[in-house]
């Protein structure tokens, strides 16, 4: 497994929020409620992405826009347009709040068929949770494109098709769809000249670095050296150390003890049962001091407060989620 499927296994859709909607101007939709990723799509007509404090983004027929959270942001039919804004929050699209075609919320003020100056509007909040979320978070930039042309487009048409109709099993099938599509869009944004993806996604084509990068995620807990790591990928340690340093920015020991601590991070968040030991041994330590001492380096804290500040942070939002959320509401006078 390399660093960019690893992320993905920490990031799935489950009960994505999905709506489209034909929309005819002047329209406005305002995205609140922080969703980690908003992925807008525009099948028909077009619109104008607008983040909080930041450029608008023209959105075209055809086109993916991916919105990084949690700031919100609006979608208009254009820039200064004369539409009163409705709310879309983060919980308004569960499927006990009506069809796939209303499940936003939002008004729609056009026919059920795309006209004159239409746009067909598909958009899906994402779930990124947990600290290996966070590394994909913090790999985007506030708003990122994908323009018509490469692998998504297949996957794009599979939605569109799904998304537009009430069926068993549609949820599932969402939000395997969304998972394939932002699998799917990421990479292709990361392949882009423009782009700037992380260090260790594109230290992935070195054909040894790349090597080590999959040992390092396929086997965590190994006791990895330079050169026991220097072996497995059938060069000398001291190749290794340079071209590891050099693509990755920093040696491979400081990135596996970082990604071991990310790894003990949502084990101590998600599986509150099991004992500081066994994640010790989990992420490669023979004994929690080891593990608590490189843990309390890195993050600050020790592995049974984080435990206990994330367990009072759950609660806290746990119970805020039972409360109404406000959706498909009108803002303004």
């Amino acid at each position: 497994m390399d660093a960019f499927g690893e992320l993905f296994r920490g990031v799935r859709a489950q009960g994505s929020l999905f709506g489209s909607s034909t929309l005819s101007p002047p329209w406005a939709l305002h995205f609140v409620d922080g969703a980690p990723l908003t992925l807008c799509i525009a099948l028909g007509g077009l619109g104008w992405i607008v983040p909080q404090g930041r450029p608008p983004e023209r959105v075209d027929a055809g086109e993916m826009v991916i919105v990084r959270g949690p700031e919100p942001f609006t979608f208009v039919d254009e820039i200064g347009t004369r539409a009163e804004p409705v709310e879309c929050g983060e919980y308004c699209a569960v499927p006990e709040h009506g069809g796939t075609r209303y499940r936003l919320g939002w008004n729609d003020q056009g026919s059920e068929e795309p006209g004159s100056g239409s746009t067909t509007l598909v958009v899906g909040a994402y779930p990124v949770n947990g600290e290996i979320g966070r590394w994909l978070l913090e790999a985007l930039p506030d708003v990122l494109r994908v323009t018509p042309g490469g692998v998504a487009d297949a996957v794009r048409d599979h939605l569109a098709a799904e998304v537009a109709v009430d069926t068993p099993g549609q949820q599932v099938v969402l939000d395997r769809l969304l998972d394939w599509l932002m699998v799917c869009s990421l990479r292709e944004w990361f392949d882009q000249p423009e782009s700037s993806p992380p260090a260790w996604y594109t230290a992935h084509r070195d054909p040894v670095v790349g090597d080590a990068l999959r040992l390092l995620h396929a086997e965590p807990s190994t006791p990895w050296t330079v050169a026991s790591l220097a072996d497995r990928s059938g060069v000398s340690r001291s190749t290794l150390a340079k071209r590891f340093t050099q693509l990755v920015g920093e040696p491979p020991l400081t990135y596996l003890t970082r990604w071991r601590m990310t790894l003990a991070a949502d084990l101590l968040t998600e599986q509150a049962a099991t004992t500081i030991f066994d994640i010790a041994r989990a992420v490669g330590y023979s004994d929690a001091f080891g593990f608590s001492v490189a843990f309390k380096r890195t993050r600050g804290v020790s592995p049974s407060d984080f435990r206990r500040g994330r367990s009072g942070a759950a609660l806290a939002t746990s119970s805020r989620s039972d409360s109404p959320s406000a959706f498909g509401r009108r803002t303004g006078t």
